[in-house]
């Protein structure tokens, strides 16, 4: 953590002239509360470089394989309404590191692994560790943390966190894939322990809730997004007419229907409507819908041009994305700056119109691409824009909101990313699939037309097919690198007609001390 952001956030009186929070070591609650996310949002991407190793030891078949990674994705995105609403009645600090735990033993189960079910176990149980720890990260920050200038540098390194452990996520799974995959799983143990062993000291506990859980409510929020979830992860990239892909999907949104007519009654609501009825927060959430939507896209496609047109290994995959967890770091550092002085909306719509020019610049790649010619550019511009995005995004998310429902606030943005990355990998792996064998096809006619009239042998017409192939999979990527500049383009401009709140507004909308004890 820089020496300025550390100063920043320990001495929040003086920097803001906002009210002490009563809390003496903020800096420190700011370490634990952001290795805790570091530590979620990398497992998303640091188990995927070691999944060739894991299928090998455990035994995997190619259809289970996936489960690796969809297990803990669909039970993460279901379950992040409940952990944030657990956070809001039972305490928020005591929920945080009731999750930790859980996430760290099932990451030690994981390393453990002698088979596909345990492993698989271990997963979904990290998931639900996941859905616990992470809304209640955020709503610490926002309880812990006085509205202003020491909030916005404390929402900076959290966003980097977020925006930036995927990245780091993939540079950690290629090192310790080198030594073995199991450490892709123990490498959160002791990261674990350093938070709940800080936690209790660093943290206050915020007050207890009165109310009670909202059992109707849980149970169609959490089943509406388990099939709508699943549903899009089975639809990609060509099973959309599939009558399970459509029974799941239809299922979900009538059970999302229905989630939110029983909470437009409910004294007890899960997730309260007027957490949706802000203008600017329910724009927030939008906005993170669609850029998280093609950031998950974008790291997947990435992924796989790295290691499979440029032939780099996974530990030097990993190292390229270096870059990009760099420059989402120092952009989030300057939008905590600039939001003192410069309504979010105009930050964050800057933000993202610069990473929808990533996006479209990397519309352009080929498979002769280098990493430096046509690689290194791109992922910096996404890298920055996107920094300058998540931290106004989530300040809007969260600013204003009671102080008993600054945990399903935070849960909603949270669900809102993990739905968005599941929509929008099942969308542009769809475009990217259909482009890529629309192009194959041609190309292919176009040889055989060749061999047929004599122009081409057909040994030189096989040992064309290879290349047809790859070029034909980089085309499929480019279409989908399109598609994502749109949708992000849209995403800035719902940013800048949605969001209205002023910045000086930020510093004013406090969402209440908490009790520490």
């Amino acid at each position: 953590m820089p020496t300025t952001l550390a100063e920043g956030v320990a001495s929040p009186s003086g920097a803001s002239g906002a009210p002490d929070h009563g809390h003496r070591h903020l800096g420190l609650a700011l370490a634990v509360i952001s290795m805790a996310q570091l530590m979620v949002v990398l497992d998303a991407t640091i188990v995927n470089i070691a999944l060739p190793h894991i299928k090998t030891d455990l035994g995997f078949s190619d259809a289970s394989l996936s489960w690796v990674v969809n297990g803990y994705t669909l039970v993460f995105g279901s379950l992040l309404l409940l952990g944030g609403r657990a956070g809001d009645l039972l305490g928020r600090r005591k929920v945080f590191i009731s999750g930790v735990v859980l996430f760290a033993f099932a990451s030690f189960l994981g390393g453990i692994a002698q088979s596909e079910s345990q492993m698989l176990g271990a997963r979904v149980l990290q998931g639900v560790g996941a859905a616990i720890a992470s809304p209640t990260a955020l709503s610490l920050i926002t309880t812990t943390f006085p509205a202003g200038p020491a909030r916005n540098r404390a929402m900076a390194v959290y966003a980097a966190m977020s925006g930036a452990g995927a990245a780091i996520g993939l540079i950690l799974g290629g090192a310790l894939t080198e030594i073995s995959w199991r450490w892709t799983f123990f490498i959160n143990v002791p990261m674990a322990l350093i938070v709940l062993v800080l936690a209790p000291r660093v943290l206050g506990e915020s007050r207890r809730q009165s109310g009670r859980f909202d059992l109707p409510g849980a149970l169609t929020g959490t089943a509406g997004l388990v099939a709508l979830v699943y549903g899009l992860t089975h639809a990609a990239p060509d099973r959309w007419g599939d009558a399970s892909t459509i029974a799941y999907l239809v299922a979900g949104v009538v059970l999302l229907v229905a989630f939110v007519l029983v909470e437009s009654r409910s004294s007890h609501a899960l997730m309260p409507m007027r957490i949706l009825a802000d203008r600017n927060r329910g724009g927030s959430y939008v906005v993170m819908l669609m850029v998280g939507a093609a950031l998950f896209a974008m790291f997947f496609f990435l992924s796989i041009f790295i290691q499979s047109v440029l032939g780099y290994s996974s530990l030097r995959a990993g190292v390229a994305f270096l870059p990009f967890s760099v420059g989402i770091v120092t952009a989030a550092q300057v939008a905590s700056q600039l939001v003192n002085r410069v309504d979010p909306r105009w930050v964050a719509g800057f933000g993202i119109l610069m990473a929808s020019s990533g996006l479209l610049w990397l519309s352009r790649l080929t498979e002769t691409s280098t990493y430096v010619g046509g690689l290194l550019g791109p992922i910096v511009i996404l890298s920055l824009g996107l920094g300058l995005t998540f931290v106004p995004m989530t300040l809007t998310a969260v600013s204003g909101v009671r102080t008993e429902d600054s945990g399903i606030a935070s849960a909603v943005l949270n669900t809102m990313q993990q739905i968005g990355g599941a929509l929008g990998l099942a969308v542009l792996a769809t475009v990217s699939t259909t482009a890529a064998t629309n192009h194959g096809t041609s190309a292919a006619a176009a040889l055989r037309e060749k061999v047929a009239s004599g122009a081409l042998s057909p040994e030189q017409a096989k040992a064309l097919s290879g290349a047809i192939s790859q070029e034909a999979m980089v085309h499929g990527f480019t279409r989908a690198f399109l598609v994502g500049a749109v949708m992000v383009a849209v995403a800035a401009v719902v940013a800048v007609s949605a969001i209205t709140l002023k910045h000086h507004e930020l510093a004013e909308s406090g969402s209440g001390a908490v009790h520490l004890g």
